[in-house]
């Protein structure tokens, strides 16, 4: 009986080699992931959580826009999305932002998809690397803060007094960053100083000041960013339209909202 024919149309049966000890072997389907391994460094970030995150962005940005809060290219905003960030492109007015055209950098800064990235790009990332909170970063050109900045801030280290207990629970210590050009590295080298001896004090900060620019927040995420840019500008609304005649809280309601809320004044 002869043996039954061989109908693979393999590279070994073709070339006689079938069956012998050193015939090569054609490769099969990849195996399924391991899934105890983790998620593979390499794929990048999650594509849901990049929809998301790019969502968010323009959502903010169209909200600040509404408000006033940014007004025609001024500002930018980030989000960190696993290793990578999304971050607004340069010269981009908020209030109009397209998701698809958000830029999408890695952890090294280099650009993966989207318009150009902001010149604010490396200030971003030394927030980031400074405080491992700041998920959601804004930067805004907002009227009164920047006011504030040309007629005279309280005290380089603290932009605002102390004069109502959101301030103090929701913004805290504010520290003012001398004017560089837009985009400057040396900003990002100084606001991470700033925000390493905060830490070191005890009384992490969560915004800075720069001089004839505005206000850069930051927070885990887009609601408690917003909240600290919000309070901030409007405590500086009242500053100003008040003739910066209020004096900050005393001592003794500073330490109760310290102790009742564990506010870091």
């Amino acid at each position: 009986m002869s043996p039954e024919p061989d109908h693979s149309t393999g590279t070994a049966q073709r070339d006689g080699t079938a069956g012998r000890p050193d015939a090569p072997v054609e490769p099969g389907p990849a195996p399924w992931p391991d899934p105890a391994a983790g998620p593979d460094p390499t794929a990048g970030p999650d594509p849901t959580a990049l929809d998301a995150a790019r969502a968010e962005i323009v959502r903010v940005g169209g909200s600040l826009f509404a408000r006033g809060y940014v007004h025609a290219s001024a500002g930018n905003i980030s989000a960190r999305v696993g290793d990578a960030q999304l971050i607004t492109p340069t010269d981009a007015a908020l209030g109009f932002l397209r998701p698809e055209r958000l830029a999408l950098v890695d952890a090294e800064g280099r650009q993966l998809a989207g318009d150009r990235a902001s010149k604010t790009l490396a200030l971003h990332q030394r927030i980031r690397a400074a405080d491992r909170t700041a998920t959601f970063v804004v930067h805004t050109h907002s009227t009164h803060l920047v006011g504030l900045t040309l007629t005279g801030v309280w005290k380089p280290e603290d932009v605002l007094p102390p004069i109502t207990p959101y301030y103090v629970m929701k913004v805290g210590h504010v520290p003012l960053i001398p004017y560089h050009r837009p985009g400057d590295p040396r900003v990002a080298d100084l606001v991470a100083e700033r925000i390493a001896e905060r830490a070191a004090a005890g009384t992490p900060i969560r915004a800075v000041l720069l001089e004839r620019l505005g206000p850069v927040v930051w927070g885990p995420d887009a609601s408690a960013a917003l909240a600290v840019l919000e309070e901030l500008e409007e405590t500086a609304k009242l500053w100003l339209l008040t003739g910066r005649r209020p004096d900050p809280l005393p001592e003794t309601a500073l330490d109760e909202l310290k102790s009742a809320f564990g506010a870091a004044w």
